[in-house]
């Protein structure tokens, strides 16, 4: 073996460590980038090194809790599901998103909807409903959540239905008893009162079912179950709220002071006994006046009826 020979031999041993050791810190830079890349914490308002207005913004603030008591458990909690490349995040009574797991530059993260009101058939609720999420052409996203029964609470399917529209299958063991989702038992006593109420007078045929619904509909938004509708009165009206009431409250007791009347004549009749029809006639015209005049003016006497 020549000098040369010996000398290149030499120097491929002292070269061999360094590669060895080039090549670990080189694999070990690459292994931890990627573990950026597959984990980035830049998921809406989580990331606090967003500029805030990159952070995912909601149109409305969610609706108080409500339903079920021992559902109520689920308010502050999260749970996660990963499908395809999305990763969905559901957050009871708050709001849903939707994030691309994504090596796009512009990966999506929104939201889905955020809690306003709950679905209810047949004394039954049927599902959860969030709305006002982010724009999606020419209307809002929004997520129906339905509950299963199961074992452990989770996040177990997401479907879309139509466009926009989300349906998610959340699973948990507070559903499991045959009543646990139940409407009557979360409402009030005087609530209750007058959802009774309400299906007598349907049994009885003195409302449509059409009228039901809608006494149905008044009774769920008072309970917060329903998000209300309801216009609020401006102060002006208010204002003029107590003379309208008195004078619908006048005209609805003289309305039934004439069928009094009207009775007490018809049982002078039928026993033969004479009566003077002049005066009901009077009656007449007054009560005319009091239903055609709803701007009264003045003071109109007071109604003497024997």
């Amino acid at each position: 073996m020549t000098a040369t020979q010996r000398l290149y031999r030499g120097v491929r041993r002292l070269l061999r460590p360094w590669v060895v050791c080039v090549s670990l810190f080189t694999l070990h830079a690459l292994a931890g980038k990627m573990k950026i890349v597959e984990e980035p914490n830049t998921f809406g308002l989580n990331n606090h090194f967003l500029a805030q207005g990159s952070r995912l913004q909601p149109r409305v603030t969610p609706s108080p809790v409500s339903g079920p008591a021992h559902l109520h458990r689920l308010a502050g909690k999260c749970f996660s599901l990963t499908e395809s490349t999305y990763k969905y995040e559901l957050c009871p009574f708050h709001n849903i998103t939707q994030h691309e797991q994504s090596f796009r530059w512009n990966a999506y993260s929104g939201i889905l909807g955020i809690w306003q009101e709950w679905e209810m058939a047949n004394n039954t609720f049927t599902g959860m409903w969030m709305r006002d999420g982010d724009a999606c052409g020419t209307r809002n996203r929004e997520t129906k959540v339905i509950f299963v029964c199961s074992a452990s609470s989770k996040l177990a399917q997401v479907s879309e239905p139509s466009t926009c529209v989300y349906w998610i299958t959340f699973e948990t063991p507070l559903v499991c008893h045959p009543h646990s989702l139940l409407v009557y038992p979360t409402l009030s006593e005087k609530l209750q009162r007058e959802w009774d109420e309400a299906e007598q007078a349907r049994y009885e045929g003195l409302i449509t079912e059409q009228g039901y619904n809608n006494l149905l509909k008044d009774i769920f938004e008072d309970a917060g179950l329903l998000k209300s509708q309801k216009v609020k009165k401006q102060p002006e009206v208010a204002a003029n709220s107590e003379t309208h009431n008195s004078l619908q409250k006048c005209t609805e007791d003289f309305q039934k002071q004439r069928e009094e009347i009207e009775r007490l004549q018809a049982l002078l009749t039928q026993h033969n006994i004479p009566f003077d029809s002049k005066q009901n006639d009077a009656e007449a015209t007054v009560v005319t006046t009091v239903k055609d005049d709803q701007h009264l003016r003045g003071d109109n006497g007071i109604f003497d009826l024997v």
